[in-house]
């Protein structure tokens, strides 16, 4: 299994407490779906969860990085941010960071 899969893998573990997991390759990364609801992104070695303006503060007061990538020369930031360096440890520390991601999808399932 190369590296980055198995990242994703780990990841997918990390969220399986909250439903069943589903890890989707997707533009040199990987999608990951609970309760088919798109939570979060992996990209490289770095998970990035789902966040709206709601749960963003809480990301942003716990240092979480967006993520961002570059298109046709412009950068452009997401409302996903890094997971907290301490929830990678367990799915039990997972798991408050998780639920705010499957919050924000739900609600923007709803819009």
């Amino acid at each position: 299994m190369p590296p980055k899969d198995a990242f994703a893998s780990y990841c997918a573990e990390l969220l399986s407490a909250l439903g069943p997991v589903r890890v989707r390759r997707m533009f040199g990364g990987h999608g990951i779906y609970v309760d088919d609801l798109f939570i979060a992104i992996v990209v490289g070695e770095t998970l990035y969860l789902k966040a709206d303006d709601q749960s963003l503060p809480r990301f942003e007061a716990a240092g979480c990085q967006p993520f961002s990538f570059t298109a046709k020369g412009r950068t452009m930031t997401t409302h996903y941010r890094a997971a907290p360096v301490d929830a990678m440890d367990s799915p039990a520390l997972m798991r408050p960071w998780a639920t705010l991601a499957i919050e924000a999808a739900l609600r923007a399932r709803a819009r």
